[in-house]
């Protein structure tokens, strides 16, 4: 178990799962790579809930597979949809179904699931309970439980708002009108959407909070909900109406996940070079997407010339004054490039960061503090302040993006030892050796 951010480090005795980041000091062209990245997490798990709705069997062709996939394609199981995988482990085909009885569903440390699972519970005719690591038992629930009661649904969790409860199912939703407060995240927003079609007179959600991060996964859920022939209409700031109908079953293929191509593109930075990333979208509701923009601004330069991102860097790397609370997954990334900057930065926006994973404005300030940089918390955000760094552990809290911040920094700080690498196989399996890859000398063309 990891220590919570701000508590002492453990010391590397006690750490069997050290990863020693590799290290390349900063040459102007000495990287030169091109990187695969697996489908978007964001959109496989919101492909899987809606064929999982659908009006008869879908197939998903690109899919991540992934801690976090695998365990939406569980928890659908669960509640009655047969998945199997197809031709390739990113194929799946989806035949909804329905369950009764009692059902638990692994949650894990996955947001999605424990977000977008509870509305579609909520159609099934079974008592479904929901629980995950210790982790997500602290990471807030209170808003779309309490938006399920509001449509009728019956939610037992003893008051909490946290996992686990239990949802019982009763085969249909009512639907109708509920406020909902989701400055802590946009998936509550988006888990009672994309079921919202199959309640009996639809939805209407109004957000009640006082601002609300990540809106291009709200985006993301509104047209996936259009493109499977779903009416909603998002014209009035902050509201959504979804009609009541069929969610049609369709063949699709997932984008490659763009926030999981934000550390391979900062390393063209970071040791100087080239780093492409093929697949990428002219248009998406990607949060990732703003990556390119973000590393421009940082000291690289970048260009799309057809579906092939391109980003090269000279190892020089500047401070960035932003406002990441539209996507503020990529934070980490930002953090780990500003701490080895030429110039101080400051990231805003970003408050909702304290109820992911795990407290990722604390984790952050405490790792790069660690390791000798200066970093602050301010009410909604960091401040950066770059100083010569030094290896050290690097822990990262059981979240996937604390793993891959680490990498970043070491790959310009020797000695950097990041502590439970693994955790990275929740969105991004194989992390290592996509990395190790891509720093490899170029002997098959596709490595440094």
């Amino acid at each position: 178990m990891t220590s919570t951010p701000g508590t002492p480090a453990t010391s590397p005795a006690e750490h069997a799962d050290l990863w020693a980041a590799p290290t390349l000091a900063p040459v102007a062209g000495q990287l030169d790579a091109t990187v695969e990245v697996p489908g978007s997490k964001s959109l496989t798990n919101r492909y899987l809930v809606l064929a999982a709705l659908a009006d008869g069997p879908g197939t998903l062709r690109g899919a991540l597979r992934s801690r976090d996939t695998d365990l939406m394609v569980d928890a659908l199981r669960s509640l009655g949809a047969t998945v199997t995988e197809g031709e390739s482990p990113s194929e799946w085909h989806i035949t909804p179904g329905t369950v009764s009885g009692d059902v638990t569903v692994d949650c894990g440390l996955a947001g999605t699931v424990m977000r977008f699972v509870p509305a579609v519970a909520a159609l099934s005719g079974a008592r479904v309970t929901l629980d995950g690591d210790e982790g997500a038992r602290v990471r807030p629930m209170g808003p779309i439980l309490d938006g399920l009661r509001g449509l009728g649904v019956r939610v037992d969790d003893g008051g909490r708002g946290l996992l686990p409860f239990t949802i019982q199912g009763a085969g249909s939703v009512r639907g109708g009108s509920v406020d909902v407060d989701a400055s802590a995240s946009s998936q509550f927003v988006s888990g009672l959407l994309l079921a919202a079609a199959r309640f009996e007179q639809g939805l209407t959600l109004r957000h009640t909070g006082a601002t609300l991060p990540s809106i291009p996964h709200i985006d993301m859920t509104v047209e996936l909900l259009r493109e499977a022939g779903v009416t909603v209409d998002a014209s009035r700031p902050a509201i959504w109406q979804v009609s009541p109908g069929p969610v049609a079953a369709r063949d699709v293929r997932v984008e490659p996940d763009l926030s999981n191509a934000g550390p391979f593109l900062a390393a063209a930075l970071v040791a100087g070079g080239t780093v492409r990333v093929p697949g990428w979208p002219t248009t998406t509701t990607q949060p990732g997407a703003m990556m390119p923009e973000l590393l421009t601004r940082m000291g690289g330069s970048a260009h799309l010339d057809g579906d092939v991102l391109t980003v090269t860097g000279t190892g020089e790397i500047h401070g960035i004054d932003v406002d990441l609370h539209a996507a503020g997954e990529l934070a980490p990334t930002i953090a780990a490039l500003a701490a080895i900057a030429g110039s101080p930065s400051r990231l805003r926006g970003i408050a909702h960061l304290r109820g992911h994973e795990t407290d990722r404005l604390a984790a952050l300030a405490t790792e790069i503090t660690r390791l000798g940089g200066q970093a602050e918390q301010t009410s909604d955000g960091l401040v950066i302040t770059p100083r010569p760094l030094h290896g050290g552990v690097f822990e990262t809290y059981h979240d996937h993006r604390m793993a891959t911040a680490g990498a970043i920094i070491g790959l310009r700080v020797p000695g950097v030892q990041v502590q439970d690498v693994g955790t990275t196989a929740k969105t991004l399996p194989g992390f290592t050796d996509l990395w190790s890859g891509m720093l490899a000398p170029a002997s098959d063309g596709t490595g440094a």
